[in-house]
């Protein structure tokens, strides 16, 4: 795929990629097994206010091990192509470029961990390897903009679905005259809302990530909080898994910790589903299911985060909530009395009620 700039950093991270490899020779020349430092990070238990929210170690990836020299040996493939994609101002899917080697690769998870690895040694984002995702996101609403050489006026028909820009640097000319940005977990709550005309009635952007959301999704979402200053609510199931999605919005995902502040949106403020929803609303118990036994060791392992008692409290409380109740349910049992009860009296009346955290 061309057509595209690589971007400023092309020439940085070339050179970073030629300083790895030349290191590597050294090595070599010096009778050395060759060897290759990442910084690794994880989430710590909130312990006291001075200690941040994660910490770091380095992990050595050398040819004493044998699963370490196939791991190596499968990030400096991938690191060739990604080398060959900046050198000739070309974009690739990771899909791509597992299928430049798949007999070596094997599964795409492979893949995926090396280009994760190349991040980390490189100290640079996932599009500034040239490596573009397959869009997954989608928008609607009072939004336009350009994308390249591509005009995206959703305003003219703002309950229309696009997708989210693959390419957010080359997102241009962004325009908009909403009154804030709406972010659902799932793609049928967005046609839900889609089909009930919500953003011509309510001024405003729709986005979903349809599940866990994309580099793609975080990043436009962010552009379009920074650039336009809009309030951003966040809409998610009422159980553990969406709560760590609305997370992943606010905070960044762990495995993308060394680049969160590229994407994490701290502005974001959870609209609901909440564990307290299901007796302010008198939701039947037929929608309400029991957490499983993964359910409760997510929620346990989520407690441990620092982050979500220092910056969010009230959201730490919710999700304690919801493990003393003990049950779950979805954005769709709100529609239980009515289709419309979601579009026309729940979201509409948290935001003017200013129920939200």
């Amino acid at each position: 795929m061309a057509g595209r700039s690589s971007g400023s950093k092309a020439p940085e991270v070339l050179s970073k990629i030629r300083g790895i490899v030349r290191s590597l020779v050294v090595d070599l020349c010096n009778k050395r097994l060759p060897s290759v430092v990442l910084d690794r990070y994880r989430r710590i238990a909130w312990i006291h206010p001075v200690i941040g929210t994660y910490f770091s170690w380095k992990e050595a990836i050398s040819f004493y091990k044998e699963s370490h020299a196939q791991r190596l040996d499968i990030m400096l493939r991938v690191l060739r192509i990604i080398q060959q994609l900046l050198q000739e101002n070309r974009h690739g899917s990771k899909r791509d470029i597992y299928y430049m080697h798949p007999s070596v690769f094997l599964e795409q998870k492979v893949v995926d961990q090396a280009i994760k690895d190349i991040c980390i040694l490189l100290q640079c984002s996932r599009h500034n390897l040239n490596v573009v995702p397959v869009g997954k996101g989608l928008l609607m609403g009072w939004v336009r903009f350009t994308d390249g050489d591509r005009r995206f006026d959703c305003i003219r028909s703002p309950n229309t679905a696009y997708p989210v820009p693959v390419h957010v640097e080359d997102v241009e000319d962004l325009f908009s005259v909403a009154q804030y940005v709406l972010v659902v977990e799932k793609e049928t709550v967005f046609q839900r809302l889609a089909n009930d005309k919500f953003c011509e009635k309510n001024q405003c952007v729709v986005i979903t990530g349809r599940g866990y959301p994309d580099v793609s999704t975080r990043r436009f979402l962010k552009r379009l909080v920074e650039n336009l200053c809009l309030p951003v609510y966040c809409l998610v199931d009422c159980d553990p898994y969406g709560l760590d999605i609305l997370m992943t919005y606010r905070f960044g995902s762990m495995q993308m910790a060394f680049d969160a502040s590229l994407m994490c949106v701290p502005e974001v403020r959870w609209l609901g589903v909440f564990p307290s929803d299901h007796e302010k609303y008198s939701l039947p118990d037929r929608c309400l299911l029991p957490l499983s036994p993964e359910d409760r060791m997510k929620a346990g392992a989520m407690l441990q985060r620092c982050y979500l008692q220092k910056k969010a409290p009230d959201w730490r409380l919710e999700l304690e909530k919801m493990l003393q109740d003990g049950v779950k349910c979805e954005i769709e049992a709100l529609s239980v009395a009515s289709f419309s009860f979601l579009s026309e009296e729940y979201i509409p009346g948290k935001i003017q009620g200013g129920v939200h955290i």
